[in-house]
């Protein structure tokens, strides 16, 4: 009796517990309910939802190599275009002096020339913002960044100074460790240049001896030596200079018009002998990678960032650069269109690229080399090269409009190097 007399008593306070969890669990639930909704960034209150997707696996068939921030989890390759017509070409115009003649789209009137950079690249589960350039030299004053490769990351180079000489004071210009090209911002005391390479690995005309040898012996007259082991000395003290190392390759060594493989091949050499049997560029490729990749690991400062640029996608349509191939699009691909561009599985003239990445990814895992992947973000955009405003006999449906989707691939480099600041 006394029990139940007590349970009796209890019974109040039991339910005044119950009611208040319940009210609580209910409050966190409809808490969930609107952080859920509500959107990302305010900045995607103002964009017009025109857009092309993409959506893929991370593989190196399909051009993605994703990369993940220190802060979140973001494959920054897996994204959409979203087209913001209101967007004003405020980070630098077609007036900065150093953007190459055949890349100003809009001093050369190309019809789309403005409307080029009023596509936005949206990754899917994060944001990828416009880096300030101002800022940028607040945070890398007494920094040296060097961007070794071809043109296309000649190309990336010249965005970003442009970007960063609007809102600078005081420019030297100068040819630092070898450098094609550089410059400093004096009052950051910031140093960016560009060291032009077309194949990493020193290269240049061979011909046969009179007196024979092991590559005479085969049948070889005349090609190019290529030695895999050592660098071209254009980089070469590069490592040695630069605080931050950005690089590419690939084009070149895909370059049948300059190595053709029956009248000018490539001829490899290591430790200054010929490689007998004789192989072929890929396996080339390969080698120059490895011996790249330890060589700057070898010669540059533990601290130092290094980096590699996954490959720029070529957009020719109708047959290659000299076989009337153009890229006349006004606007991004489809992924369907993409996917007829660029699949390996159907070898076309734009196999290139994705066909890069996979000796990349190969070469650099287990390097300290982080990887820069503007390969997929970059295949959509077939409106986006000088075409037959480039200057050239032939559509230029390799190089970028400047302004263009290089300042993307800067937002993303900022974005990265940033991220590897924190993590630092």
């Amino acid at each position: 009796m006394a029990t139940a007399n007590m349970l009796s008593s209890l019974f109040p306070l039991f339910s005044l517990v119950c009611f208040i969890s319940i009210f609580c669990l209910l409050s966190l639930s409809r808490k969930a309910s609107i952080s859920s909704s509500s959107p990302t960034h305010p900045y995607f209150h103002q964009v017009k939802p025109t857009m092309v997707t993409g959506n893929i696996e991370p593989n190196a068939t399909s051009g993605s190599f994703p990369y993940t921030s220190s802060s979140s989890s973001c494959d920054y390759s897996d994204g959409s275009w979203i087209h913001d017509p209101d967007v004003r070409l405020d980070r630098y115009d077609s007036s900065c002096k150093e953007i190459f003649k055949g890349w100003n789209c809009i001093l050369n009137k190309k019809s789309n020339g403005r409307d080029i950079v009023k596509w936005r690249w949206k990754p899917r589960n994060c944001h990828l913002p416009p880096f300030d350039p101002l800022k940028f030299l607040h945070t890398y004053r007494v920094t040296n960044i060097g961007f070794v490769g071809d043109s296309l990351n000649r190309n990336m180079f010249v965005s970003l100074f442009c970007a960063l000489r609007r809102v600078a004071g005081d420019v030297k210009k100068w040819r630092p460790a070898g450098a094609d090209r550089g410059f400093t911002f004096l009052h950051y005391n910031l140093t960016i240049a560009y060291h032009r390479t077309n194949l990493l690995a020193r290269y240049g005309s061979w011909s046969a001896n009179s007196n024979g040898g092991k590559l005479e012996d085969l049948g070889y007259k005349e090609g190019y030596r290529v030695d895999v082991d050592i660098p071209e000395g254009t980089w070469e003290k590069a490592p040695g200079f630069h605080d931050i190392l950005i690089f590419n390759a690939g084009h070149w060594w895909w370059a049948p018009s300059k190595f053709d493989p029956i009248k000018s091949p490539m001829l490899f050499f290591e430790r200054g002998l010929p490689l007998i049997p004789p192989i072929p560029p890929d396996v080339g490729f390969d080698k120059v990678l490895k011996h790249t990749i330890r060589f700057v690991e070898k010669t540059m400062q533990p601290s130092a960032i290094k980096l590699f640029r996954t490959q720029s996608p070529r957009h020719f349509e109708g047959g290659d650069w000299d076989q009337g191939g153009s890229c006349q699009r006004l606007q991004p691909l489809s992924p369907k269109e993409v996917e007829e561009l660029f699949s390996l599985t159907k070898n076309g003239t734009n196999v290139e690229a994705r066909l890069v990445n996979l000796h990349l990814y190969k070469s650099l895992k287990g390097s300290n080399f982080h990887i820069l992947d503007i390969t997929r973000m970059s295949e959509f955009r077939a409106d986006a090269h000088p075409s037959t405003t480039g200057g050239k006999k032939h559509d230029d449906c390799m190089h970028w409009c400047l302004p263009g989707i290089t300042d993307t691939w800067n937002d993303l480099f900022v974005t990265h190097l940033n991220s590897l600041k924190i993590r630092n």
